[in-house]
C-alpha cells in the first residue's frame, strides 16, 4: 500500500523528467552534502531503517517512458518510474509478461521492486527480480551518469554491476533505466489447494515435492484466519494449506495436476480446490499481495533453507498464536503479519529467539513493517549480514563516498 512520504524527512521534493536532469539534481545535492530520498510508488517507505537525516525527496514519477521494446528479442528497456502494472499492461500486448509478483502492482514502480529485491510467490520457478536485468542506466552518488550491461541476453558485460546495484535500497544509486528479459505468458495457470492437519504433515508433503515428477511455479504454505476469505474456503485459523502453482501448455499442467494428486494423495494428502481461470488469478493476487495489506503492526520476513520452514513456522506461533504466516516454502522465506507488538519487545524476541533459530537453520530475519518504529536497530531490522561491514562500506565509498543516497536507511554502520 501508498505511504505517506511524511516517512521521509523531507525538506523538499523534486521531479526530474530525464536522466540528464537526474544527473543534474545529484551533482547540486552532492555540492550541497545534502541528503537524497529516491522515491518511485511510495509502497515501501517503511522498508528499513527510518530516515533521519533531512534531505531532499526525489520522485521517479517522471522517469515512465518504454524506452525500447523489441518483442522478438523477448526484452524490453523502461524507465523506472514505470509501475508493475504499467509494464505488465505493455507486454501483454505481445503475450508476454515479466513474472515477479509484488504488492500493489498498479503503484509500485520497476526501480523499488529492484531496490528492495522483492520477489513474490513465482520466485520458485521463474527465478528472482536479479535473474531478469540484463541492463542498468543510473546516477551514483557524485551525479555521473553510467551504464552497466546492455539490451540483449547475450551481452553480459557489466553484469555483476546490474545484480550489485539489485537489493541496494537506492544506497549506491539512483537506477533511471534497466532492460530485462521477458517471458511468453503461460497458455494455462492453476493452483492446487491441499489441507493438511499440522506442521508434521506439511514437512511430509514439502519434501515429498522435492522428487515429485512435476515442476510447479510455486510453492506456497499459508495458515490464518485472514486465508480463508482471500481463498473462499472454509477451515479454522489454525489451518495449514499447501497451494501449488503450476504453469504450461494446458496439456502439461492438467498431467501435473493428476500427478500431484497421485503423489499427494499416496501421502493420506487429498486436495479441496483447483483454481483456475478468474479464480487462480484473485488468488494469485491475493498471494502477491498479503504481506502489504492490511495494519498490523510488525511484518517479519525470514529466510532459512527450504528444510527449516516449518520450525521457523512454529517458533512465530509460540511469538503470537494468532499471526498470519505466508511462506514462499520452496524458496525458504517466510512472512508473519503480527495480531499485535511482541510483549517481550522486537529486540528481546528476535535477537533472543527468532535470529538465532534462523542462523542454525542457514538464514536471517529482517522485519518488513514496523509502524511504530519501536526498537528499530540496525540488528533488529536487517538481522545477521554475513558479509563484513567493511567490505560493504568499501563499495558503498566508491559509489557514494558521502553518504547523501538514502542515509541510515540500510545496513550500512
Amino acid at each position: 500500500m501508498t505511504k505517506s512520504l511524511d516517512m521521509i524527512p523531507a525538506t523538499d521534493t523534486i521531479q526530474p523528467q530525464t536522466s540528464e536532469e537526474m544527473g543534474e539534481v545529484v551533482t547540486e545535492a552532492c555540492q550541497a552534502k545534502q541528503a537524497i530520498y529516491p522515491v518511485g510508488g511510495a509502497t515501501s517507505l517503511d522498508y528499513g531503517l527510518p530516515a533521519k537525516t533531512p534531505g531532499l525527496a526525489v520522485s521517479l514519477q517522471g522517469l515512465q517512458r518504454v524506452v525500447d521494446y523489441p518483442a522478438r528479442d523477448m526484452t524490453i528497456t523502461v524507465e523506472v518510474g514505470a509501475t508493475m502494472r504499467q509494464i505488465a499492461e505493455v507486454l501483454a500486448a505481445e503475450n508476454q509478461r515479466l513474472p515477479i509478483d509484488v504488492p500493489a502492482e498498479e503503484q509500485a514502480t520497476l526501480g523499488g521492486v529492484i531496490a528492495t529485491n522483492w520477489n513474490g510467490p513465482r520466485w520458485y520457478g521463474q527465478g528472482s527480480v536479479r535473474d531478469y536485468i540484463i541492463g542498468v542506466a543510473a546516477v551514483d552518488g557524485h551525479g555521473t551518469r553510467f551504464r552497466g550491461g546492455g539490451r540483449v541476453v547475450k551481452n553480459v558485460a557489466g553484469y555483476d554491476l546490474c545484480k550489485l546495484l539489485t537489493g541496494s535500497l537506492g544506497t549506491l544509486a539512483i537506477l533511471t533505466e534497466v532492460t530485462l528479459k521477458v517471458k511468453p505468458i503461460p497458455e494455462k495457470t492453476a493452483l492446487a489447494v491441499y489441507p493438511v492437519t499440522d506442521l508434521d504433515a506439511l514437512e511430509t508433503a514439502l519434501a515429498a515435492l522435492v522428487p515429485s515428477q512435476t515442476t510447479p511455479t510455486a510453492i506456497e504454505v499459508v495458515s490464518g484466519e485472514e486465508w480463508n476469505s482471500l481463498l473462499g474456503q472454509e477451515g479454522s485459523p489454525d489451518t495449514w494449506r499447501l497451494i501449488v502453482g503450476l504453469e504450461g501448455a494446458a496439456p502439461e499442467v492438467t498431467w501435473m495436476i493428476d500427478q500431484l494428486d497421485s503423489e499427494l494423495g499416496s501421502l493420506q494428502i487429498t486436495r479441496s480446490a483447483l483454481l483456475l481461470e478468474d479464480s487462480a488469478h484473485t488468488a494469485w493476487k491475493a498471494l502477491a499481495n498479503w504481506s502489504a495489506d492490511g495494519d498490523s503492526p510488525l511484518v517479519l520476513k525470514v529466510q532459512v533453507l527450504p528444510s527449516g520452514v516449518t520450525r521457523i513456522c512454529q517458533a512465530l506461533r509460540n511469538l503470537d498464536a494468532a499471526c498470519g504466516l505466508q511462506s514462499h516454502a520452496g524458496n525458504g522465506v517466510v512472512i508473519a503479519k503480527f495480531s499485535s507488538f511482541p510483549a517481550a519487545g522486537l529486540s528481546r524476541s528476535l535477537l533472543g529467539e527468532l535470529q538465532p533459530l534462523a542462523s542454525s537453520l542457514g538464514g536471517y530475519v529482517t522485519v518488513l513493517s514496523n509502524p511504530s518504529a519501536a526498537e528499530t536497530t540496525h540488528q533488529s531490522v536487517w538481522g545477521g549480514i554475513d558479509i563484513p561491514h567493511s567490505l560493504m562500506a568499501r563499495v558503498k565509498a566508491q559509489f557514494d563516498p558521502h553518504n547523501l543516497l538514502n542515509p541510515g536507511r540500510f545496513i550500512y554502520p
